[in-house]
């Protein structure tokens, strides 16, 4: 018994450890709940080129170059680059129609996305070279773009940030429970993440679309191909110095799953590549929090004073830290802190009194943490819904308050996810959209 105590003191120890490390980022939470980066007008306009990856998105690929052509920015300045990765639809010709240049890939054994806008970005730097455009943009077929949105951004760019995302709405928030705990998890990262890692000059997390890099990000070109492209790049754009700024004034809308089985199969894949992105890039960011690469020091002038240069150096290094903690897999660590404590509470139990004790003691531990997650994050979805309010289209009363009672399910999903995709072999798997309204469709408070 004495022996099961000092294993359970053990690791609760460290579970806390790493638990009190991480409370830090409610510091994230209390400025982003007050305030965010705000940039000023653009001086210039400059030039970018969006890039697409879709793979048989005919029916809502032409609604997102709809949105782009409607900007408010000059049009002679923005071109659409679309990779149609093995498609076998229209989708090709939708998007010639509506007047993006096209490139069509056919590889069954590389299917990820990663893959598909490698194979774009050759092309482009084939056809017209990676420095005919200042920046770039990656959208997924099923977005849709305010109208000011490139506006908006190119007001950061202009700012000289190098990495820039922005707003992630839904545009069929209220399908049902599914959709909407989507959209409440993408918000609940805006409020508790972006927002303050951007008024700190910090580099918050790419999250695989609706974002914009300098050209000089991809002049080796795009090497992120795994189940989970978004964090590779994350974590390897902190690793050379750059900070990942966010927009809180552009804004454009995705598509979310509306059944359970899509759910369960994109969770699992994102799980399994988030994975992958750990084990390919944790250990670079966690040395670089020791010895930043020479590339971090971009910013750093021989005639910078001294605490000025310690200052980034700093802020280098906290950045790599951050997003480390940032991609770790912390359900895994959680799920065998859970397993390791509620077996050495069954064996206690068994050992000093009946096994009836030791399932009831199990049973009411589970219970307890069920509800402690659940209160959790039912608060979090009615603090989303209050401060984004105006941004969330029409949704009635009662279907509100069903969506932060069925959120805690989300978080649910994708704690199983993780423990799945550790013993399973997960491939890349298209998801149908069907949602085929266009950014005038959006009714909004």
């Amino acid at each position: 018994m004495y022996l099961l105590r000092i294993i359970e003191i053990f690791v609760l120890g460290i579970s806390k450890f790493i638990s009190n490390i991480l409370n830090y980022k409610l510091v994230y939470k209390v400025v982003g709940f007050f305030a965010t980066r705000k940039f000023t007008p653009a001086k210039d306009n400059h030039k970018y080129a969006i890039l697409i990856a879709a793979r048989n998105e005919e029916k809502v690929i032409g609604k997102l170059i709809e949105s782009i052509r409607k900007q408010d920015y000059p049009a002679e300045l923005v071109d659409i680059f679309v990779v149609a990765d093995n498609c076998t639809d229209n989708t090709a010709e939708v998007s010639r129609n509506q007047g993006a240049a096209v490139y069509e890939r056919f590889d069954n054994e590389h299917r990820t996305k990663g893959f598909a806008l490698q194979y774009l970005v050759e092309c482009i730097r084939k056809d017209y070279g990676i420095e005919a455009y200042e920046a770039y943009f990656i959208f997924d077929a099923d977005n849709l773009l305010a109208p000011d949105y490139i506006s908006r951004m190119n007001d950061s760019f202009d700012a000289g940030e190098k990495i820039v995302t922005s707003y992630r709405n839904t545009k069929n928030f209220g399908d049902n429970w599914i959709s909407a705990s989507y959209a409440l998890h993408w918000l609940r990262t805006v409020r508790n993440e972006h927002r303050a890692r951007s008024l700190f000059r910090l580099a918050t997390r790419i999250q695989g679309t609706g974002f914009m890099f300098a050209n000089e990000v991809i002049k080796d070109g795009w090497n992120y191909t795994s189940l989970t492209e978004d964090r590779a790049f994350c974590a390897d754009a902190v690793v050379n110095g750059y900070t990942i700024s966010f927009n809180y004034d552009a804004i454009f809308y995705d598509e979310q799953p509306i059944d359970i089985k899509t759910a369960m199969r994109q969770r699992i894949r994102w799980a399994k590549g988030h994975l992958q992105a750990f084990a390919e890039s944790g250990g670079k960011l966690f040395a670089h929090i020791f010895v930043p690469q020479a590339e971090a020091n971009r910013y750093m002038e021989s005639d910078m004073p001294v605490w000025k240069k310690a200052a980034l150096n700093f802020r280098y290094r906290f950045m790599s830290f951050d997003m480390l903690t940032t991609i770790y897999p912390r359900s895994i660590f959680l799920f065998a802190r859970r397993i390791i404590v509620y077996l050495i509470t069954l064996i206690g139990y068994i050992v000093a009194s009946r096994t009836f004790g030791a399932v009831m003691a199990l049973t009411g531990l589970s219970l307890w943490w069920a509800f402690k997650n659940t209160y959790k994050n039912i608060v979090v979805a009615i603090y989303v819904f209050l401060m984004e309010n105006k941004r969330i289209e029409c949704i009635p009363f009662w279907k509100k308050v069903w969506f932060c009672i069925t959120f805690p399910v989300f978080d649910l999903i994708g704690r199983l996810s993780m423990v799945i995709a550790l013993f399973s072999h997960v491939e890349w798997k298209p998801i149908a959209h069907n949602e085929a309204r266009g950014i005038d469709d959006i009714t909004l408070k």
